[in-house]
């Protein structure tokens, strides 16, 4: 099936991210969705330099700069400036990083979300501070190598569920999103854009110099942490209703993790752990979509809520990575 893009851009070609930037091609399709009357709010982070050194400006909406950990009350000070001038008609959107959205930002993040401020907020995942060095972010996967978890000491600790932590403040939609499907993609942006209230998307970001990968893979990797459940493609509205955007073809994670030179250390016994712990994550969100949401096709958007109860996330796989001393991936 063919899909194409609007016509319109709102990025200019001249943008200083680097070759098969993930964060790019997001930030492309995000604009068309949204359209000319967006202000975008970005704090430290990759796309505070990709976007242009002032005056110059790689985006043909207005932009305002703010301090790492402030992209969420920014925005949402913006959005209420903007209101107070009889201004309603505009989008306010942050856009930060897992650093600044995992971590540093994460208190006002939570601020806005439990005030249900009417921002978009999308954190592009590239899953460490890529911008000052490959340090490692709550966002770093499992046994990834990063410039502050270097050979032997890689890291230990799973990866931070941000997406749980934001249905918990029960905002009016959360979603899962991946440049490598913009159908999908351009579908939540655009659904984003029809709702009021704090609506926050989670894109995996990929990235070649810290992925340590060539960057004409960068649509393929991204493609593959979808296709090994590894990055499911879901939504999630008013922190309850469940729904699965794209079925993944359930690849073995072995596909995904070989391309990138930051998993070239990982050992058969660590791949099968993975392997274990993104099957179990999986039976866990389907759990959650069959008791309170429903599987959906691409072009649709639809819920429907049953009785049936969530299993516990404890289960036989997790429990064989805690012995060895590593929890889930993501």
């Amino acid at each position: 099936m063919r899909y194409e893009l609007p016509k319109e851009e709102l990025l200019y070609s001249g943008h200083i991210g680097c070759p098969g930037c993930g964060a790019s091609l997001a930030m492309r399709y995000t604009l068309q969705a949204l359209g000319k009357k967006t202000m975008v709010v970005i704090p430290a982070c990759c796309w505070s330099t990709v976007a242009g050194f002032f005056p110059s400006s790689s985006l043909k909406v207005p932009i305002l700069h703010c301090l790492f950990e402030t992209a969420a009350i920014s925005a949402s000070g913006v959005k209420r400036g903007l209101i107070a001038r009889g201004i309603e008609d505009v989008q306010v959107m942050a856009w930060a990083g897992d650093g600044g959205t995992f971590d540093i930002g994460l208190q006002s993040l939570s601020g806005c979300a439990e005030r249900n401020d009417d921002i978009i907020y999308v954190c592009y995942d590239n899953e460490a501070y890529m911008n000052t060095g490959v340090q490692m972010s709550s966002a770093t996967p499992f046994m990834s190598w990063t410039s502050t978890t270097p050979n032997p000491a890689f890291k230990e600790t799973p990866k931070k569920d941000i997406m749980e932590i934001l249905a918990a403040h029960r905002i009016p939609y959360a979603a899962t999103a991946s440049p490598a499907y913009p159908e999908d993609f351009l579908n939540k942006m655009r659904k984003a854009k029809s709702l009021q209230g704090l609506r926050f998307i989670h894109i995996l970001s990929s990235c070649p110099p810290g992925w340590k990968f060539p960057s004409e893979n960068s649509l393929k990797i991204s493609r593959l942490a979808v296709e090994t459940k590894i990055f499911p493609l879901y939504e999630i509205e008013n922190g309850r209703r469940y729904a699965l955007t794209h079925e993944p073809k359930g690849l073995p994670v072995g596909e995904y993790l070989k391309l990138q030179g930051r998993f070239s250390h990982l050992s058969q016994e660590q791949l099968r752990a993975i392997q274990d712990n993104v099957d179990e994550e999986w039976a866990f969100l389907m759990e959650k979509i069959k008791a309170r949401g429903t599987r959906k096709m691409e072009s649709g958007f639809r819920n429907q809520e049953s009785g049936k109860k969530l299993s516990s996330k404890s289960g036989e796989s997790h429990k064989k990575m805690k012995a060895q001393g590593a929890r889930h991936m993501v």
